[in-house]
């Protein structure tokens, strides 16, 4: 590579000279694979959960309390789960966070088959607990590279997660045939089938070598004429809180778009299977939807990021939030099936653009020693939406109609828009790069 090419140098001077060793290049495979294997529960949670908690409670108040525990179980685990990657390496933290998510898919089985509301909350929070652990997976893609390539990577790495779409409503379908058989509740076996999947993943982690973030603390070795950046090249701290997370505008600007973007995205996906059922739809036709707004989440993650790393971070978030809320209005206006289905995608395709560019922004503006611990809390700032706006769902619902939701949905995503006329400079990466 002639020259020195610094961590703002523009994409377009550096990529068409650039090569990926060929162990980056497999590491990366390995991870986005294992993607593919462990996000079928997470599908449940969406498409399953608030008819499991009817069927446990006879009644929909409290709907929202599954995506409500995922949310809560993403606060306590992302910040912990972050401190464990940073200390320990990137491949522990992964494996434990699977470890723990393949117990809480069982006991979420059992405890349903049982009829039992506590064990299955109980269950639910070890199986979040897990899974959000595993959220360090799109850190540990993404720092292997240099900064104008990092958001493509994180898109890549996130599009292993539609294999998890397409599986959840043929494995539902499976669990329908398997259930009378086994003499099991149909909401039950899904769960019981998920370890399967999960097994595979942890052993494409396993397989990833050196540890993610021993390459990030070097990259200037295997790419020739690198320079890092002043945060990147920043020494190790003792410890990262919130409000050295805070202090950085583009963190800030990150937490808050995540804040949004997940609260809407959670309400909107505890209103959808409620509507369609009331309406008649068939649980195989439910969990189809939930596909689809899946797909939205994951399929375009390479296309976003590409338009993330060429014309900058803040401008893909702005787009994520103007087709959020043009969804979260669509899904929670209709009854019609194909509407409903067409807003959740486009609430998908916006936490889609929301979720590569928050993460490229936090990578790229934190030094590599405590990057997991600043992942974790952008997670949990996502979380603190998650936990409480989806509780609100069954008394709005129950006390002023579907719509209700929608308005509530939109509204969240108010904040991120007043942060962007504030900042209003729309920088492109390279610009980024500089200000990190």
């Amino acid at each position: 590579m002639g020259g020195i090419v610094s961590a703002s140098t523009a994409a377009e001077d550096v990529a068409p000279r650039e090569r990926t060793p060929a162990f980056i290049t497999r590491n990366t495979r390995l991870l986005a694979l294992s993607q593919m294997f462990f996000g079928t529960g997470t599908q449940f949670v969406f498409a399953l959960g608030p008819l499991m908690v009817v069927a446990l409670t006879g009644s929909p108040a409290l709907a929202g309390v599954t995506v409500a525990m995922q949310g809560f179980s993403r606060f306590i685990a992302a910040y912990p789960f972050g401190r464990v990657t940073d200390r320990y390496g990137r491949k522990p933290g992964l494996l434990l966070g699977l470890g723990i998510a393949l117990v809480g898919t069982v006991l979420i089985g059992l405890s349903m088959n049982a009829g039992s509301f506590p064990a299955f909350l109980a269950s639910l929070l070890v199986f979040g607990v897990g899974m959000n652990g595993v959220q360090q997976l799109r850190l540990a893609a993404a720092e292997m590279y240099p900064p104008h390539r990092r958001a493509v990577i994180i898109g890549y790495v996130l599009t292993g997660s539609l294999v998890g779409v397409i599986v959840s409503p043929a494995l539902v379908s499976l669990a329908g045939t398997l259930a009378p058989a086994l003499g099991m509740d149909p909401l039950a076996v899904p769960w019981l089938l998920v370890p399967a999947l999960i097994l595979p993943g942890m052993v494409m982690i396993t397989r990833v070598r050196p540890d993610p973030k021993e390459i990030a603390a070097h990259l200037e070795r295997y790419y020739p004429g690198y320079v890092p950046s002043p945060v990147e090249a920043a020494p190790a701290r003792a410890g990262f809180g919130l409000g050295d997370y805070l202090a950085h505008p583009q963190r800030r600007l990150a937490a808050v778009a995540m804040f949004s973007a997940q609260g809407s995205m959670q309400v909107a996906m505890v209103t959808a299977p409620l509507a369609l059922t009331h309406h008649g739809a068939a649980l195989p036709a439910v969990a189809l939807a939930m596909a689809i707004h899946s797909a939205g989440m994951f399929g375009p993650s390479v296309p976003m990021g590409r338009l993330a790393d060429r014309i900058g971070r803040r401008r893909v978030l702005i787009l994520g939030t103007v087709i959020e809320a043009l969804g979260a209005l669509t899904a929670a206006s209709t009854t019609d099936h194909a509407a409903v289905t067409a807003g959740l995608f486009l609430v998908g395709l916006g936490w889609c653009a929301a979720n590569v560019a928050s993460t490229a922004i936090v990578v790229d503006s934190t030094p590599n020693a405590v990057r997991g611990r600043a992942i974790g809390m952008t997670d949990s700032f996502g979380a603190v939406a998650g936990i409480g706006f989806p509780l609100a769902v069954g008394p709005l619902v129950e006390a002023w109609g579907v719509g209700a939701t929608g308005v509530l949905a939109t509204l969240m995503l108010v904040p991120p828009a007043l942060l962007f006329l504030r900042t209003q400079a729309l920088r492109r990466p390279t610009e980024e790069a500089r200000a990190a």
